[in-house]
């Protein structure tokens, strides 16, 4: 009899613990996301971009979570803080993933400028009632070390003055591997992007868990 006592009590916590995992996840969102070519499938197939694998990966756990890609090749900072009010008002994304500043980068564009565009963006998909994940880049130091430095150096000094999450570089792992890039030593491969889709996980899984 204790036995079978014991055993009831195990299978009532089993339910219990399965049903609050569940219960994490249990509020339909969606996930906007806001980049430039490195999230627009620049020059692979479709459907073969981290976004789309994110997209897989929430479909195959059988999370109530859609993915809007907004992404568009060449998009720098100021284009993604113009259209940003017009893709939530469509989307009412529930988190926004902004993955802009390389394109200012490689345009030279101020480092100050860029920083001003993303804190914009944070603080309109807030007011808007969204999360919030930064997601970093680091351009290639001949564009001049002190600018790549202090680029890359941006998203950690908004991440800590907004209190927002960041994903500090997308491209670790693949920046370092020439053979993962396209002939114009830009864009990553397909098979890179799997690493991406890693690089970014790990900061966007918190913030889909909360309600």
């Amino acid at each position: 009899m204790i036995m079978f006592k014991n055993i009831v009590r195990c299978f009532a916590v089993l339910i219990l613990l399965s049903s609050a995992a569940t219960n994490a996840y249990s509020a339909s969102k969606t996930v906007l996301v806001v980049g430039d070519s490195l999230s627009a499938e620049y020059g692979i197939s479709r459907g073969a971009g981290w976004v789309a694998l994110l997209d897989q990966r929430l479909k195959d756990q059988k999370l109530p979570v859609s993915v809007v890609n907004a992404s568009v090749s060449g998009e720098t900072t100021s284009g993604g803080r113009t259209r940003l009010p017009a893709l939530l008002s469509k989307h009412k994304p529930t988190i926004v993933i902004i993955e802009l500043g390389a394109n200012d980068g490689l345009r030279g564009l101020p480092v100050a400028a860029a920083e001003s565009n993303l804190r914009a963006m944070v603080g309109e998909s807030r007011k808007a009632g969204a999360q919030v994940l930064l997601v970093g880049i680091r351009i290639p130091p001949n564009y001049g070390r002190e600018y790549a430095d202090k680029l890359f150096a941006m998203y950690g000094i908004l991440s800590k003055d907004l209190k927002t999450p960041l994903a500090p570089f997308m491209l670790d792992g693949v920046a370092q591997k020439p053979e993962l890039f396209q002939p114009d030593r830009m864009h990553p491969l397909a098979s890179a992007h799997p690493i991406i889709l890693g690089n970014i996980w790990p900061h966007l899984q918190p913030i889909l868990k909360t309600k």
